[in-house]
């Protein structure tokens, strides 16, 4: 039997070259083998969630809410003197709250001028998807903090409030209007910016954990005002850093086909 004859456009190494068409289709799986997905999995998903369900875990059962804002609440001398103090009100929880949306509508812009030249054409997906996805991690917090109905420290009675402490799963006493501080709302706007670590990723892989000190560093330094503050516990900001994360890794999968470069765990 006579074999199909192969067009000299068609070889490349002495091996078959698929259409143009095949290729298109096909560059995902080529630059994603399924030995390097797994390990992306492993590294980004898998662990970090052990991770954060550790550490949730110890925090609860050697209830380390209470004991680290015990400390706090102490060190102020039996009540929250940095509730509305300048550094942790106004140029913190304030000031960080406008840089972080200066920040993403600096984001938004540099997409928008992409979009329209050319020779930035690189940059539109990777912008694309730092917007999207900070933006969605903010608004992930927002919504289950919308839902939940835990109270914040300096509203409860052990801390100089009037109410007494309800956990997140227990029902709220009769007349006991809803709590609105779980999870930390504004330390999301710190940990929504660990979605530089997949923008570098696909850029300038060597700098991804520069983009994630970014991000985690902004939201512990919101998060710790606001405990300081006491405007949360420990858990709300963990939670909310988990959120983020997984947020900006979710938004990530669904964005990896169209970015320029394949992640490297």
């Amino acid at each position: 039997m006579k074999s199909p004859a192969v067009s000299k456009h068609n070889i490349k190494g002495g091996a078959p070259w698929p259409p143009a068409s095949s290729r298109l289709d096909g560059i995902a799986a080529a630059t994603w083998p399924a030995a390097s997905t797994d390990r992306f999995h492993l590294h980004h998903l898998w662990l970090p969630l052990v991770g954060f369900a550790t550490v949730l875990a110890l925090l609860a059962l050697l209830q380390g809410d209470a004991w680290w804002a015990d400390r706090l609440y102490a060190w102020q001398g039996g009540h929250w003197a940095l509730r509305n103090a300048y550094l942790t009100q106004t140029l913190i929880h304030l000031g960080g709250r406008d840089l972080s949306t200066a920040a993403w509508l600096a984001v938004a812009l540099a997409w928008l001028v992409a979009w329209r030249r050319p020779a930035l054409a690189r940059l539109r997906w990777p912008l694309a998807y730092l917007a999207l996805a900070t933006l969605l991690a903010t608004a992930a917090v927002a919504w289950l903090k919308s839902w939940s109905n835990m109270d914040c420290p300096w509203d409860l009675l052990r801390y100089g409030g009037d109410r007494p402490y309800v956990g997140l799963l227990a029902l709220r006493p009769v007349g006991l209007s809803r709590g609105v501080c779980f999870p930390a709302g504004h330390a999301s706007g710190g940990y929504a910016w660990m979605s530089l670590y997949f923008f570098a990723l696909t850029l300038r892989p060597r700098l991804r954990y520069w983009g994630l000190a970014v991000g985690v560093g902004a939201g512990l330094l919101f998060g710790f005002s606001q405990q300081l503050r006491g405007a949360h516990f420990l858990s709300h900001d963990v939670w909310t850093a988990a959120l983020c994360w997984m947020t900006v890794l979710g938004v990530y999968l669904l964005f990896r086909r169209h970015l320029p470069l394949a992640p490297r765990a």
